[in-house]
């Protein structure tokens, strides 16, 4: 037992002899070295209390040994990520001041918009609110510019007030094809387009002042064929523009020819044979012409100045006649109605198929014949306003440009009664045609 204890004490003297010629051989190897003088030898950390580093700061001691369990080995992986998580944090904060403040203001989270809030006031609060708008709105009139009146300004007033129109209302035009846009028949695109047309066109090949010129024909006889022209056309049943068609080939060709008194009838059959075969689709036969007038004349006779009449009007049938004008301008007077003024439409053709009869109007713009028939019939009807501003843009005429017309055609109403030549007359008193004729005559007109 003693020899076990003497073993034991002996154990660490010669662990301790061990460690120190192991120190010395170390020591030895390093005192080899070309750098052992200026290195210091090294010691033991776990020994060295108060070990003062070159900035003067002493070590602290280490923390005592502790062993690792589960949840110390977890805390240490925690605290190594929580470390290495700062340390990237403080190597990227330098690199993000550098950055521009418009790029750190794009990446900026958005702030979330306010909430749209209620609230209730009472009337205080509103009466409040209203009196701090009229304020302002005071304060906005009285920072307002004082308007400068220029003298160009006021030599502009004083000019339409020395002309009239300061106090003239603004013409209202209607859209007469408002209600024709899905009519393809209407052709509303290209419409104003036509009537432009119309209007030069009429200037052209337009008969003139020709009874003069006539030897054995004057306006009387022309009347009388004018109205027996009219009576064929009713009875045929043809179309209206055959008729107006017919009688200014008639007129067209008397301005360029001189005819024979026995011819003057044969010129009216030729003349509505040429209008037909223009106009109608089912065109009356050479025969049907000969029957109605009581074989007067021939077949060869009526072909023979067929020809004669188209060679000397060149073959130019295509020209516009009041028939055209009508129509568009019945429309114009029909404009705010909702249905279709017919009363209105039989007189308006009842005074233009009275203005065919008259010589005085043979020389006339057709579209003036037209608006004369329009006017004389607005005034007969006893229509408010007599001529709107809608008539004056598509007509292109004033009431005073109309009057002298329209005072033929009223007088011819007038003494249509009384007239040897009734056809006219006879024709529109029908109840088909709403007895139109029979109306009082605007007799006030021709005072």
């Amino acid at each position: 037992m003693a020899t076990r204890n003497q073993n034991a004490a002996a154990a660490p003297q010669l662990q301790n002899r061990d460690n120190v010629a192991a120190l010395g051989k170390q020591k030895a190897v390093v005192a080899g070295r070309p750098d052992a003088k200026n290195r210091r030898a090294l010691g033991d950390i776990g020994n060295v209390v108060n070990v003062r580093l070159p900035e003067g700061k002493p070590l602290q001691q280490a923390p005592a040994a502790r062993p690792v369990t589960r949840n110390f080995g977890a805390q240490l992986l925690k605290n190594a990520q929580a470390n290495a998580a700062a340390n990237k944090q403080n190597a990227i904060a330098p690199a993000a001041v550098a950055r521009p403040a418009q790029r750190q203001a794009r990446k900026a989270p958005a702030k979330p918009a306010p909430e749209h809030v209620i609230e209730i006031s009472s009337d205080s609060d509103e009466s409040m609110r209203q009196q701090s708008e009229s304020s302002a709105s005071s304060v906005r009139k009285c920072s307002r510019k004082k308007v400068i009146n220029t003298l160009t300004s006021v030599l502009t007033a004083r000019s339409k007030v020395a002309c009239g129109i300061t106090d003239k209302p603004r013409e209202v035009i209607e859209d007469i094809d408002k209600l024709d846009g899905d009519n393809q028949l209407a052709v509303v695109d290209y419409i104003e387009d036509i009537y432009k047309f119309y209007k030069v066109a009429e200037n052209e090949c337009r008969p003139c002042d020709y009874i003069d010129s006539q030897v054995e024909i004057n306006s009387k006889m022309r009347a009388i064929l004018a109205d027996w022209i009219i009576e064929v056309h009713h009875k045929f049943e043809l179309m209206p523009e055959t008729l107006y068609l017919a009688m200014y080939v008639i007129d067209r060709y008397l301005s360029l020819q001189s005819v024979l008194r026995r011819e003057l009838q044969l010129v009216g059959v030729s003349a509505m044979l040429i209008a037909c075969k223009y106009e109608e689709i089912w065109a009356p036969e050479v025969n049907d012409f000969i029957l109605i007038s009581d074989s007067a004349y021939t077949r060869e006779q009526i072909l023979a100045m067929e020809k004669a009449i188209l060679n000397r009007l060149q073959w130019n049938l295509t020209v516009p006649t009041p028939y055209v004008f009508i129509v568009r301008y019945l429309k114009a007077a029909a404009s705010g109605d909702t249905i279709s003024d017919k009363e209105m439409e039989h007189m308006a053709f009842f005074f233009a198929e009275l203005g065919l009869m008259q010589y005085g109007l043979a020389a006339s713009l057709p579209s003036k014949v037209a608006a004369s028939a329009v006017y004389a019939a607005r005034l007969t009807l006893k229509k408010s306003p007599l001529w709107t501003d809608t008539l004056k843009h598509h007509t292109g005429f004033t009431e005073s440009q109309l009057m002298d017309s329209a005072k033929l055609l009223v007088t011819s109403h007038s003494t249509a009664p009384e007239s040897k030549l009734r056809v006219v007359y006879k024709k529109y008193s029908t109840e088909q045609l709403g007895g139109v004729a029979l109306r009082p005559p605007a007799v006030e007109l021709c005072k």
